[in-house]
């Protein structure tokens, strides 16, 4: 049996490699390979891989990430993002900074259809922001506002982020999608909130636009109804057990590309493109699975989780302090990991901690309740400096806003979510409300 050192220096050597810019998999799977090797041999290192590689990609309950990731492909060539976009300025682009608030709406509307926060991000980019630039928005602005848009796609249902705590936690996929809406309105309103203060302290860096009939606001609004339609049945469907998670992703998916070939936007080379992006996507996120597999088997062998765990229990420290130095070490692995590197290299670690704690919350409400703030604080990590993926991702459609610029502008946005994390700390029947409501 390895000593719980041997994870601490595997640890150490995984956030090196990861530094150093080695892809997350690749780096997971290669240290937690060479340490069981070194602490068991080859030979049942071996036999580990022969069942665990089949297993781990072999599961019916991991059909749902490709069925989700196609779903976004198939909304973001089809044009939906554009519709979406366009439905939001009628109603809000008169107003200053009214741009910048449509892309706040539209990102909301797109992640209910994508759960991928890096396609949002990525989605919205190409839409909103040759439309802010061209009015005069301030690159800080128009920058930092899609960028903190991009990350309402992991956390509004369906969230391929979710779907993997759910699976690594042992909980209900639904039951952490019924959860996410509130925290996931309550974010895009204070995004909308910060954006209604920036221009009101800057107004040049938002001006307002032409102001719309309410006969085209109306009419806009209804054209987006097949996205309302879709997100209802595909969350709703599965939360009333109508099919499984996997098949309403399945639902989802199917629906969504009849939608965009409906609207003319999506033709037989954009569905191809569609198909090859999935795959491309889907053998990311199995590789980042078996490297995280083959990692925190090894960390089983050192007994590292499990100690932690009873010598937090045994201790004096106060629940919400600890709750609080976890949360604070996902801001700092944010500067480094992915969210799905982090959830799926952490959640085996921490979570048995989160659960033996005492919160006032039964066990199933305190690991739903932990889900929500982890993938929250996940979320914030993309757009936190020096590393921001998301910040990245829009600088390289954005080559002539300094990445300096686009980080000041996106400071803002991390107050607002610094405050909606507290909310969510002191007040857990914010995540929680409507499963009690509908259970």
């Amino acid at each position: 049996m390895a000593d719980p050192i041997d994870g601490v220096f595997a640890f150490a050597a995984l956030i090196g490699l990861i530094a150093l810019r080695v892809p997350i998999g690749v780096a997971m799977l290669g240290v937690g390979a060479g340490a069981y090797v070194l602490v068991r041999g080859v030979d049942p290192f071996l036999a580990y891989v022969k069942t665990a590689v089949f297993a781990e990609v072999s599961s019916y309950s991991l059909a749902v990430v490709p069925l989700f990731l196609l779903m976004g492909e198939l909304a973001s060539a089809g044009g939906i993002s554009r519709l979406l976009f366009r439905a939001a300025n009628d109603w809000v682009g008169a107003r200053p900074g009214g741009l910048a608030m449509a892309s706040i709406g539209a990102s909301a509307g797109f992640g209910a259809i994508c759960g991928s926060s890096l396609a949002t991000a990525a989605t919205m980019a190409r839409v909103a922001l040759p439309e802010m630039r061209g009015r005069g928005y301030s690159g800080a602005l128009s920058t930092g506002t899609v960028a903190a848009g991009g990350t309402l796609g992991i956390l509004i249902p369906p969230s391929i982020v979710l779907v993997l705590y759910a699976l690594l936690a042992e909980q209900n996929i639904a039951d952490l999608f019924i959860a996410a809406l509130v925290p996931g309105l309550l974010a895009a309103l204070g995004y909308l909130l910060t954006i209604a203060v920036y221009v009101r302290l800057a107004p040049a860096a938002g001006p307002a636009g032409p102001a719309v009939s309410w006969r085209r606001r109306w009419r806009s609004a209804a054209e987006t109804w097949p996205v309302v339609a879709i997100f209802a049945l595909v969350i709703g469907g599965i939360y009333a057990g109508w099919f499984t998670p996997s098949e309403g992703a399945a639902v989802g998916a199917a629906l969504t590309g009849l939608f965009a070939v409906a609207q003319g936007g999506l033709r037989a080379r954009g569905f191809a493109r569609a198909l090859s992006a999935t795959a491309v996507a889907t053998g990311m996120v199995f590789l980042i699975l078996l490297g995280a597999a083959v990692f925190n088997a090894f960390l089983g062998l050192t007994r590292l989780p499990q100690l932690s765990a009873a010598w937090i229990a045994a201790s004096d420290l106060s629940p919400w302090l600890v709750l609080l130095v976890v949360l604070a070490g996902y801001l700092v692995l944010g500067c480094v990991m992915d969210s799905l590197s982090m959830i799926l290299l952490t959640v085996p670690v921490i979570f048995p901690i989160i659960v033996g704690l005492d919160f006032g919350l039964d066990p199933t409400e305190t690991a739903i309740w932990f889900g929500i703030l982890a993938v929250i604080v996940v979320e914030i990590g993309l757009i936190t400096p020096p590393v921001g993926l998301n910040v990245f991702v829009i600088h390289g459609l954005a080559r002539d806003v300094p990445i300096g610029q686009t980080f000041r502008g996106v400071l803002p946005f991390l107050a607002a979510d610094l405050v909606r994390v507290g909310l969510l700390i002191a007040f857990p029947g914010l995540s929680l409300v409507l499963l009690r409501w509908l259970g």
